[in-house]
């Protein structure tokens, strides 16, 4: 079998073309030293200078002209490489290869511009991600995620650092990518359980066509109308009711107190005093459950602070004394939430708790721990259970004689308004309920 010679690279065969050319000269310079006369030691050590003249200057040449030409590519990798960094030296407009230089050197600015702009409209669609209160996702034409916004990270339960370069499927959004848009989308995820308007469209990234997920949580855009309308409502029943339990209140104390002056002996008057302080009573118990109603329409932008997950925990724990409320600590974590309004809220979630442990005589504990993409506090019972989950956040209901029908409703009011969710559920394998609140990590 016979072998295919090897070509001669393009440096060898530079190097014999100069060779090649220069030998003629050489060889009249030998032949003119040999016929001078002199000591012929003399004239063999001219001859050898002479060919390592020839060696040496062939060889420069081919140096000469190979070494920008290997710059050149060793600029042109580079750029390949995405580093436009670096630039060649000896750029010169006026030589042909200086002129190579300096298109290459302007090449590299130009893809160097081009990078930053890149990354300057990469870094403004990451910020118009963020600013929208949507979940956003992009999915390459693979189907693995390539950018999420922090409302996405929330939902998926965990950050984009870990999020990014997973299939959809992974990640539990894989009827995302295939039916019609825009339509409804029941989705259960580590961060939300719920219904969600699913829009998707396509965009292109390095000549391919990607996918854009926009997932809008209906269940939040649903409860934030309903809560306004319960507010204004709310308002306007405050309003009207305090303005005649006033006079109300003010009337049935004055007859109650000009019913005691007179005789007691008069007939009608034991029940004209029982009737005056019913009136009396209710009026108040009526201003106070008013008051307690209006607590949901005045509720204040929270204004969120550092707290440590563990310290707020125990000390709402050690608030209910009707029974020993067990905290079983965990790690060391970190939120940023308002103080008052975080301490509301678990103090509702703890009470409805005890009340579900005393009906049965069980017991309650609070825990905590490191969510995906957040912090998770769950109070745990061993009471009866949740029978009617459907009427849990309505305001006004309760199943409770003296409830009042807004601790769960103010509570998830509360979380949402921190970017973090409140959720109630039955206990699997076992009598009881379990609240857990998520809140995003500070």
């Amino acid at each position: 079998m016979r072998t295919r010679r090897r070509a001669p690279s393009q440096e060898t065969r530079l190097l014999a073309l100069v060779l090649a050319t220069s030998a003629p000269a050489l060889a009249v310079a030998l032949v003119a030293l040999e016929r001078v006369h002199g000591d012929a030691w003399l004239r063999a050590m001219g001859g050898v200078t002479l060919v390592a003249l020839w060696l040496g200057g062939a060889w420069a040449v081919r140096e000469r002209l190979v070494r920008p030409i290997q710059t050149l590519s060793n600029l042109v990798a580079a750029l390949r490489e995405g580093d436009t960094s670096i630039r060649a030296r000896g750029a010169d407009e006026t030589s042909p290869l200086g002129l190579a230089m300096w298109e290459v050197n302007a090449l590299a600015e130009q893809l160097r511009r081009k990078r930053y702009e890149a990354l300057e409209a990469l870094g403004l669609v990451r910020q118009v991600m963020e600013s929208i209160d949507v979940a956003m996702f992009a999915f390459d034409p693979e189907g693995r995620l390539q950018l999420v916004n922090r409302d996405g990270e929330q939902l998926l339960g965990m950050p984009m650092e870990r999020a990014l370069g997973h299939d959809a499927a992974a990640l539990g959004l894989a009827d995302a990518l295939q039916g019609e848009t825009p339509r409804l989308l029941d989705l259960r995820l580590p961060g939300r359980t719920g219904r969600w308007e699913l829009r998707r469209g396509v965009y292109r990234h390095g000549g391919r066509p990607h996918e854009l997920v926009v997932l809008s949580d209906l269940g939040r855009s649903l409860r934030e109308e309903e809560r306004q309308a319960w507010q204004r409502l709310i308002r306007v029943l405050s309003h009207e009711i305090n303005n005649s339990l006033a006079p109300i209140q003010s009337i049935a104390e004055s007859l109650r107190t000009r019913a005691e002056r007179r005789d007691p002996a008069a007939p009608g008057n034991d029940d004209l005093r029982e009737g005056l302080g019913v009136i009396e009573s209710r009026s108040r118990s009526l201003a106070r459950f008013m008051h307690a109603y209006a607590r949901l329409a005045r509720l204040p932008q929270p204004v969120p602070a550092e707290l440590e997950v563990g310290g707020v925990v125990r000390r709402v724990a050690a608030l209910e004394t009707r029974l020993a409320v067990r905290v079983c600590e965990g790690p060391r974590l970190i939120v940023r939430a308002d103080p008052d309004q975080l301490e509301q809220l678990l103090i509702n979630v703890v009470r409805n708790a005890a009340d579900a442990a005393l009906e049965t005589g069980g017991g309650a504990w609070a825990e905590w721990l490191e969510a995906e993409g957040g912090v998770e506090i769950r109070i745990e019972d061993e009471g009866p259970g949740i029978a009617d989950s459907a009427n849990l956040f309505v305001p006004f209901f309760t199943t409770k004689p003296e409830g009042s029908g807004i601790g769960l409703a103010l509570g998830r009011q509360i979380a949402e308004a921190h970017g973090g969710t409140l959720t109630l559920e039955n206990r699997v394998g076992t009598r009881g309920g379990i609240a857990r609140l998520w809140l995003p990590r500070a």
